[in-house]
């Protein structure tokens, strides 16, 4: 199945495109993501293969979104954008015979389903980099272990306030980028509806969603690699060599007219880059900004940001002016809430030990900490040595990762879930103590995901008097 890029995008002609072609959805998921994409299939026409190791029940709520191309919840004939599900598990036959396997973030490197379809010559597709290949944009793409969401966002966020670069024929002046890739909710192929008249798509590019970059030999524009540490080694089996690859795919595929900007930590990591160099600094950010965004971590995001604005020769006044107005997004060391002079904390997405160190790090005072999870196999040592010097208290949540936690001179109390962690919390702290939640390892123990974990803890919160 040849991929062709539109000059000019509508649904009319990628319903002409899609119409019939037999389309395997490997991975519905429950975040919205997997949901928009196979609607936008199955609004094109194609004949979809939904199959998904979740089951009909825990899927429930992504099926319900769909059921209008099943009216009557049957498996009616093809042609009408239909849908077939495979539940609970995969099957070898769906994975021939096919025009397309459309695969979710998170599939085993080693899986024998997309070998089947390997095997079988079926191109094996991603919803990120398909974007790219169904589109004209041209891509500022972000990755790295940590960072890239607020680099991502506030990219976003200074295109923005730099204006259209053009109007629209009818003289309406349009926004000027699409955002998206590891965005909560966003469907990248529902983002193609939108493409038309955009100077650019800017898209938070995670490791899994870049093995699709791989498989179709290509890479944004515009790359950001914000930093590398180590993260999903239990999905990498311990390789972390093999994680790094995948992460290479935002510029490995540039062209000598691309740019690649290199975090403050990215010094001697990369080599063999075709497109021009640019390595960012914090010494490049004025002095006299007034910068809402806490940590030395943050400060090496804006420095990111800032060349990617530089680079796309953006006034300094309208740079300055979008960084300066930039808070903290969701669940990333963003404060939420004072209680009787207490100040809460959330940074959900702190889902590795280097994250919860540069949270604890962005505190001049010792903290309430509330963290634990499920361990993912990063090293933990660096944490547990800085523990007693950051915290006054540590209320632990259950999980594999929070056994690993160990500092005899830290007062560590164990809790039994989240509710009880910030209940105790705060009858711990006194006026003037900062609570963090930054759990520091992975959610799937306790919740569905890390997002339903910060929904949780903002309910909590949300529900404090």
């Amino acid at each position: 199945m040849a991929f062709l890029k539109f000059k000019y995008l509508n649904m009319r002609k990628f319903k002409k495109y899609f119409k019939g072609k037999k389309v395997t959805v490997m991975g519905l998921g429950l975040l919205g993501r997997g949901v928009g994409d196979a609607a936008f299939l199955a609004e094109c026409g194609a004949e979809l293969t939904i199959t998904d190791l979740k089951t009909k029940e825990q899927l429930k709520d992504s099926i319900t979104k769909l059921k209008k191309f099943n009216p009557e919840g049957k498996q009616a004939s093809y042609g009408a954008g239909n849908i077939k599900y495979i539940l609970g598990k995969h099957r070898l036959e769906d994975f021939r015979d096919r025009d397309l396997i459309l695969k979710a973030a998170g599939v085993p490197i080693d899986s024998i389903y997309i070998k089947e379809a390997e095997k079988n010559k079926i191109p094996v597709k991603m919803s990120a980099s398909l974007f790219v290949e169904l589109s004209n944009l041209p891509m500022i793409g972000v990755t790295g272990t940590r960072g890239k969401s607020t680099v991502t966002h506030l990219i976003a966020r200074i295109l923005e306030s730099a204006g259209p670069r053009y109007a629209k024929g009818s003289g309406e002046a349009s926004k000027r980028v699409i955002l998206g890739g590891n965005v909560r909710g966003v469907s990248n192929l529902q983002l193609l509806k939108q493409a038309r008249n955009k100077d650019f798509a800017v898209f938070e590019l995670d490791s899994w969603q870049l093995q699709g970059f791989g498989e179709a030999k290509i890479s944004p524009h515009i790359s950001v690699f914000t930093n590398f540490m180590q993260d999903h080694l239990n999905y990498y089996k311990n390789n972390p060599e093999q994680y790094f690859t995948d992460k290479s795919y935002i510029y490995k595929f540039q062209r000598p007219s691309d740019v690649l900007i290199l975090g403050p930590g990215m010094k001697n990591k990369i080599k063999s880059v075709k497109s021009e160099v640019v390595k960012a600094s914090i010494k490049n950010i004025p002095k006299t900004w007034k910068i809402l965004l806490a940590g030395k971590h943050n400060l090496e995001n804006i420095a990111c940001a800032l060349e990617v604005a530089r680079f796309l020769k953006i006034k300094e006044e309208i740079i300055r002016a979008s960084v300066e107005s930039f808070s903290p997004i969701e669940g990333r060391l963003q404060m939420v809430k004072k209680i009787h002079g207490v100040s809460i904390y959330n940074d959900n997405n702190s889902t590795t030990a280097d994250a919860a160190i540069a949270a604890l790090n962005s505190f001049s005072q010792k903290i309430i900490l509330i963290m634990g999870g499920m361990d993912k196999g990063p090293e933990v040592n660096n944490l547990n040595k800085i523990l007693s010097q950051k915290t006054k208290k540590i209320f632990l949540t259950p999980g594999s990762g929070s056994d690993r936690i160990k500092n005899e001179k830290a007062d560590i109390e164990k809790v039994v879930n989240l509710e009880d962690a910030v209940n105790k919390s705060l009858e711990f702290a006194q006026k003037g103590d900062v609570i963090l939640f930054s759990p520091g390892f992975a959610s799937f123990n306790m919740f569905k995901n890390e997002y339903d974990r910060g929904d949780q803890f903002m309910k909590i919160v949300n529900n404090l008097k």
